[in-house]
């Protein structure tokens, strides 16, 4: 037997033009996408944080349009595979108020100006995860007339069914006694609750557990959890930075977050819980 040494294979470096890393994950693309407006060395980490934000806002809409596309076709276990997935998902947007989450007031002012109106709430692809969560407005696509592309991407989403709507019309087809004004009410408008529904989930989980409706529905609240978490963070996050100032964009800041964090996600599988 040899002892002579060999040395490890290296990896193949030499590639005509970009290397396919690049060409997959355009990470040129995104590493130059950070055009700071301030001098002050804090503002890169929230600029990136916030395009980080977008990136995994994308992930979860998709995720959720995978899922409601399923669940018009009466496939369960895709749509619950993609919940699922958009669970870890939200764990990791979530923890992207980490970096922001300790923003003294003073560190968030020294760079605040640069945004001038932006604002979060102007975001187009939060917009469309909010309309396939149920909260619709066709107020919200005004900010966006002057972006063509966008604009016209969020008006789809507006007249599309929902998520919940996608799951109530499968509960319906399985023969849970779905009401008819919620089958065919406006999709372009918020969703509210419903005391029938609210029955059907109670009727849905007094049932067995096993069953992949059941699933369904604890799928969804695990979504409809992080969401709620997801706002809760957004709203101590802006109170640590700005305490009760008015928003960036005009909006009422705190206030405002406040209000959006009362609000829940698939009210019926929460108020469902206590009948059971």
């Amino acid at each position: 037997m040899s002892h002579e040494a060999h040395e490890p294979e290296t990896p193949h470096l030499d590639f005509r033009g970009t290397t396919p890393y690049e060409d997959y994950v355009k990470a040129d693309v995104l590493t130059h996408l950070q055009h700071l407006l301030s001098d002050d060395p804090g503002e890169m980490v929230f600029l990136v944080t916030t395009q980080v934000m977008e990136l995994w806002f994308t992930v979860v809409v998709h995720e959720w349009e995978t899922a409601a596309k399923a669940l018009r076709e009466d496939d369960v276990p895709t749509a619950v595979d993609a919940l699922k997935r958009s669970v870890r998902e939200l764990e990791a947007l979530n923890a992207s108020w980490k970096p922001l989450g300790g923003l003294t007031p003073a560190q968030f002012n020294s760079y605040r100006g640069a945004l001038g109106e932006g604002s979060g709430f102007q975001s187009a692809m939060y917009r469309r995860l909010e309309f396939l969560l149920g909260d619709k407005s066709a107020s919200m696509l005004v900010p966006h007339r002057g972006a063509p592309r966008v604009h016209a991407e969020l008006e789809k989403a507006l007249h599309e069914p929902s998520l919940y709507d996608e799951v109530l019309r499968l509960l319906a087809r399985r023969g849970h006694a779905v009401p008819e004004d919620v089958l065919r009410r406006d999709v372009t408008r918020r969703y509210e609750p419903s005391a029938e529904v609210e029955a059907v989930w109670t009727a849905v989980y007094s049932g067995d557990e096993r069953d992949e409706v059941a699933r369904l529905g604890e799928a969804l609240t695990d979504v409809a959890e992080l969401v709620w978490r997801w706002r809760n963070d957004h709203l101590v996050a802006t109170r640590r930075a700005m305490g009760a100032k008015t928003g960036t964009g005009g909006s009422a800041g705190v206030a405002w977050l406040e209000k959006r964090a009362q609000k829940s996600v698939f009210p019926e599988l929460w108020t469902a819980r206590s009948h059971v």
